[in-house]
């Protein structure tokens, strides 16, 4: 049975596994060790703790870094109301069209050109033997492995957030959660106004200005 829990799917990832290897990446131009996660910087979380020594900064995009809990107040909030509702629906019943309805409900606003062509791919994607499992295993992991290596981060962290992220009732404030998790001066959180549960693919340029900001800030001394 595959093991889906951050810490294994962090140490299963190329750039972890390898990054120790004569020919790996940070082995090879630490100062290019930079990783970069959107909904799974909780697993790179992870491997990044285990490889501190090779990397100079890490950026996380909307990421799920701490074991979440639900408070009755939080469904007061239409917009996370709808996106957890979509996503406890698509986790339950195996549901496609409910995890294409939170899809499109984590891009507010502005989507990509191709986005209808998109939502196919992914329905014809989970459709595939296994694929929607896999997704309700990953779905069903908590992150509190990912959570309990926050206090040991050394390296410099930008957190980026989406201010319309369906996935918490205050993005801005689950980013300082993560910040203040970590030691003092660690880490830094940005939001792009308008943005969902995928900043970086929204609002490309906004996400590449920050992320270029903070490494030049950081990681190239």
């Amino acid at each position: 049975m595959p093991n889906w829990a951050p810490a294994s799917v962090g140490a299963d990832c190329p750039i972890f596994r390898n990054a120790r290897h004569p020919v790996g990446l940070a082995q090879r131009r630490p100062d290019a060790a930079e990783p970069v996660g959107p909904v799974g910087g909780l697993a790179a979380r992870v491997g990044v703790v285990e490889i501190l020594d090779l990397v100079r900064g890490v950026i996380e995009l909307a990421p799920f870094t701490r074991a979440q809990s639900i408070a009755f107040g939080d469904l007061r909030s239409k917009r996370y109301r709808k996106g957890a509702f979509l996503l406890l629906g698509a986790a339950l019943f195996g549901s496609v069209g409910l995890w294409s309805r939170y899809l499109d409900h984590a891009y507010p606003g502005r989507k990509p050109a191709d986005w209808a062509d998109r939502l196919g791919r992914v329905r014809a994607t989970l459709g595939e033997p296994d694929r929607m499992r896999a997704l309700r295993k990953m779905g069903q992991s908590a992150p509190t492995d990912a959570g309990a290596q926050l206090g040991n981060v050394r390296t410099p962290a930008l957190i980026v957030e989406g201010s319309l992220d369906p996935d918490w009732v205050d993005p801005r404030a689950e980013g300082e959660a993560i910040v203040a998790a970590m030691p003092a001066g660690v880490g830094e959180v940005a939001v792009i106004e308008g943005a969902g549960h995928y900043p970086h693919d929204q609002y490309p340029e906004e996400t590449v200005s920050l992320m270029l900001a903070f490494l030049e800030t950081h990681t190239r001394a």
